[in-house]
């Protein structure tokens, strides 16, 4: 199995150190979806979800939304660069945006979004309201899932909309 994630921090203090962020680095350079999460938040059932997102370019991020409700997605950029694209509910390109360091966006509920990094070593801090289920996002049908055939074609598409 793939691991997604590195395990929940610990204790009442989490600073990002460069060990730390080497590790999150690391991690996603040795894995074969070139990404891994490092969760923030202490439990996964805490109703604020914090995530820093550790990405390499040639990463799949299936377009999805968040329909709950009160779950906005607030996305800043560490490090790195990456185009956020915003669709229509038909799979239309809405807009595009290219998100560097120091770049926020916060995405309302039911937008449909996705993502395709643009620079090595890409670190960004999500937010939004937790906890995460199975309720929490859908993936577009009209986008290929994460592993099947035309995933790869379509990050080279969503690529060049930002050359």
């Amino acid at each position: 199995m793939t691991k997604l994630a590195l395990p929940n921090v610990t204790g009442d203090l989490f600073v990002l150190d460069p060990e730390m962020l080497e590790k999150g680095l690391e991690g996603s350079r040795q894995s074969p979806r070139k990404r891994i999460i490092l969760p923030i938040h202490r439990e996964q059932s805490d109703l604020v979800q914090r995530m820093l997102n550790f990405f390499q370019p040639g990463t799949y991020v299936t377009p999805h939304h968040h329909p709950n409700e009160s779950a906005s997605e607030t996305v800043f950029v560490l490090q790195g660069s990456l185009g956020l694209l915003i669709f229509e509910e038909s799979g239309e390109l809405r807009s595009k945006h290219l998100l560097t360091r120091g770049s926020l966006i916060d995405i309302a509920p039911g937008v449909w979004h996705g993502m395709v990094i643009l620079e090595a070593d890409t670190v960004i801090l999500e937010a939004k309201r937790g906890p995460y289920d199975d309720t929490d996002k859908h993936f577009a049908s009209w986008a290929p899932a994460e592993g099947e055939e035309g995933a790869a074609e379509l990050v080279k598409e969503y690529e060049k909309l930002f050359v």
